[in-house]
């Protein structure tokens, strides 16, 4: 069976329609996972900032004992125990830096309503006092699904911040 050029044609042309949607739903997918690993990364800081709270010393201590042969399990695991924890400790300073700049550009916009989402992000993730969606809400005197919103429209911000470009969501 031969194929004539008009089939060819619209062959040709639905194949580049399902490649394009395709292309699509996967930048869709990248910004959503993107977006994802922000919030995340938000809901687990306190965590983190307690885990590097004093990783500086546990790291200098393994490496003395390192050097001392005062450890008598697996160098690999050490090894890998202290890249974890300097991971660990460059994400939470990325996120500080990314989280100071994000508030500088809340503070400058002179918009109430950029500012009060850099609040509610400090408030319900980074701050040492966790507060409630409704806490925040009262204080802010706004309904609390304003409080979910504004995170969103924060973390869109962020993402940006954190991925640049990558992070931008084209329609």
């Amino acid at each position: 069976m031969k194929l004539s050029e008009k089939q060819l044609a619209v062959i040709s042309k639905t194949v580049l329609e399902v490649l394009e949607q395709e292309k699509e739903r996967e930048k869709k997918r990248k910004h959503d996972r993107r977006l994802r690993n922000v919030k995340l990364l938000l809901k687990n800081y306190r965590a983190f900032a307690t885990h590097v709270s004093d990783i500086k010393l546990e790291i200098n201590e393994l490496n003395k004992k390192l050097e001392l042969d005062e450890l008598d399990t697996d160098e690999f695991a050490i090894k890998s125990i202290m890249k974890s924890k300097q991971l660990t400790l460059a994400m939470i300073k990325y996120i500080n830096k990314t989280l100071e700049v994000y508030k500088l550009i809340c503070e400058k916009s002179n918009d109430v309503e950029s500012f009060r989402r850099y609040q509610v992000v400090h408030d319900l993730y980074i701050g040492e006092t966790k507060k409630t969606a409704l806490e925040i809400a009262e204080r802010q005197s706004v309904h609390p699904r304003t409080i979910y919103k504004d995170v969103n429209k924060a973390c869109e911000t962020l993402v940006v911040l954190m991925f640049g470009v990558d992070g931008i969501k084209f329609d």
